[in-house]
C-alpha cells in the first residue's frame, strides 16, 4: 500500500518484485478492485501495480480535472518507486491515462491495451451534465444508474452481490473528485492525435458496451499505427468484471510480446532487453480473439494557430453554455447576424469571459445579477444553465436571486426565480 501526497496516486502492488511491471487503471466510479480477478494470473509473470483515482477507494481527495494531470501524478507516483519502463492497460478513464502515457512518455511504455476506451468520451455537455447532477443531488442517481451503464441485463440479474458492490464504489467515492474527472473526460480529445501513439496496443471492447462501444474502438484501431481489436462477447463496459477469464486471456497474449521490444534506458540513452520469465500462454476462446477490424483513420482536423480571441472565445463559450446551445445560435445565424455572432464570440467570451482576473463562478453570478436588473429572462435562462455547469449549486443560484432582489427589486427577482426555478429542475432530475 502506498503513503499517498498530494501529487501522487494510492497505489498497490502485487507479483514477484523482480518482474517487469504491468499497471491496470480503473474507471471513474470504481477502485482497484475492479481488477481482482486479473491479478492471480497475471501475477504469475508480472509485478501488477494498481492505483486508485483521486477520492476513490479511500484515496485522498485531492482532485484533478485534466487527463494529463491524471497521467503526470501516476508518473510520479512510478518515478518515486523506481519504476522507469511498464506495460499499461487501462479501462475508460484509465485508458485515456494510457493513452495520454502514450503520446507524451511513449518510452515508458512497452505496451499498452485501451479497453472500453475511446479518442473522445461522448461529448463535453453529456459530461458537465453529469457534474450538475452530482452538485445538486450527490452521487447516489449515478452510483443506481451505474450497472445499467456498465453490465449487460443478464449479468446485473445474475449478479446481484456484484451489482450492489458496484453500486456502492460509486456512492463511497468523493463528489468532488467524481465531478473534476468529468471535467477531465469533458476536456478528452486525442482524435488527431491517434498516429502519433507507437507503442504496440490492443484495443478490447464488450459487444453490448452502451457507453464506448465496438465504433469507437474501431476508430481507435483505425487511427493507431500497431492496433488490433478484440471484441468480447457477451460483456458491457465493465468488460474486466463481467467476462474476467476472456479479458485475462487477452491481456496475457498480448503483454507476453511486449517485453521481447527494446527498453529505454533514461540514464544510458540506450536500449536493451527486458524478457519476463515464459509462462504458458491460456487459449483465448473462439468468440473473444482479437478481430483485425480496420476502418479508415479520421482525418485531423487542421491547425490554424491563430492567436485571434475568437479562438479563445468559441472554446469558452462552448465550455460555458454547451455545444448544443452554440451550434444553434450559430446554425440560425444568416448574413444579417452572423457578424453579431462572431462580435460576440470574439469580444464577450474571448476577451471578457477569458479573463483570468475572475473565475467562472464569479463571472456567473454577475451575470445572473446584471440579467435580472435587465429583465433579460431569455438570456437568464440559458445563463442558470450556463452557472450550474461553471459549479455554482441551486442554493447558491438562489442566494443570487435573494441578493438581487434587494437591489434590482422585487418584481425583477419574482420573474427571475420563475425561470431559474424551472430551468434548475430541468437541469438537476436525474433521468430514469
Amino acid at each position: 500500500m502506498s503513503d499517498v501526497k498530494t501529487n501522487t496516486l494510492q497505489y498497490r502492488f502485487d507479483g514477484p518484485e523482480d518482474a517487469p511491471v504491468l499497471i491496470l487503471g480503473p474507471s471513474l466510479g470504481t477502485t482497484w478492485h475492479m481488477w481482482d480477478r486479473q491479478v492471480p494470473e497475471l501475477a504469475k509473470q508480472w509485478r501488477i501495480f494498481r492505483f486508485d483515482l483521486p477520492g476513490h477507494g479511500g484515496a485522498p481527495a485531492h482532485p484533478t480535472g485534466s487527463v494529463t494531470e491524471l497521467a503526470e501524478r501516476l508518473l510520479a507516483t512510478l518515478d518515486g518507486l523506481g519504476v522507469q519502463r511498464f506495460g499499461y492497460a487501462g479501462c475508460a478513464l484509465g485508458g485515456a491515462v494510457g493513452a495520454e502515457l502514450a503520446l507524451r512518455r511513449p518510452e515508458r511504455l512497452a505496451s499498452l491495451t485501451l479497453i472500453a476506451a475511446s479518442p473522445r468520451f461522448g461529448t463535453a455537455d453529456e459530461f458537465r451534465q453529469r457534474g450538475v447532477i452530482v452538485r445538486s443531488n450527490g452521487l447516489d442517481p449515478i452510483a443506481r444508474s451505474s450497472p445499467e451503464r456498465w453490465f449487460t441485463t443478464g449479468f446485473a440479474a445474475a449478479q446481484p452481490a456484484i451489482t450492489e458492490w458496484a453500486v456502492q464504489m460509486v456512492r463511497t467515492t468523493d463528489p468532488g473528485c467524481y465531478i473534476a474527472a468529468c471535467e477531465a473526460l469533458a476536456a478528452f480529445d486525442i482524435r488527431a492525435d491517434l498516429g502519433r501513439i507507437g507503442v504496440p496496443t490492443l484495443v478490447l471492447v464488450g459487444s453490448d458496451d452502451q457507453v464506448t462501444g465496438p465504433a469507437e474502438a474501431r476508430t481507435l484501431v483505425a487511427g493507431i499505427p500497431d492496433a488490433r481489436l478484440a471484441v468480447v462477447p457477451g460483456a458491457s463496459h465493465l468488460v474486466p468484471v463481467e467476462q474476467p477469464a476472456a479479458v485475462t486471456d487477452l491481456l496475457v497474449r498480448h503483454f507476453s510480446t511486449a517485453w521481447q521490444q527494446p527498453a529505454y534506458d533514461s540514464s544510458t540513452g540506450q536500449m536493451s532487453v527486458v524478457v519476463p520469465q515464459a509462462s504458458p500462454v491460456l487459449s483465448v476462446p473462439q468468440q473473444a480473439a482479437p478481430v483485425a477490424e480496420i476502418a479508415p483513420a479520421p482525418q485531423p482536423e487542421a491547425l490554424t494557430g491563430r492567436s485571434d480571441p475568437y479562438d479563445a472565445g468559441i472554446k469558452v463559450r462552448r465550455e460555458v453554455l454547451g455545444d448544443a446551445h452554440v451550434d444553434r445560435a450559430l446554425a440560425q445565424a444568416d448574413e444579417f447576424s452572423g457578424d453579431f455572432q462572431e462580435f460576440i464570440t470574439r469580444y464577450a467570451w474571448g476577451e471578457i469571459w477569458d479573463r483570468p482576473g475572475l473565475d467562472r463562478r464569479s463571472r456567473s453570478c454577475v451575470t445572473l445579477t446584471a440579467l435580472v436588473a435587465g429583465g433579460h429572462l431569455d438570456e437568464l435562462a440559458f445563463h442558470t444553465r450556463a452557472a450550474l455547469r461553471n459549479g455554482l449549486t441551486p442554493v447558491e443560484i438562489k442566494e443570487v436571486l435573494l441578493q438581487a432582489a434587494v437591489y434590482c427589486g422585487v418584481p425583477a427577482a419574482n420573474s427571475a426565480f420563475k425561470v431559474a426555478q424551472r430551468v434548475i429542475r430541468e437541469e438537476t432530475t436525474p433521468q430514469e
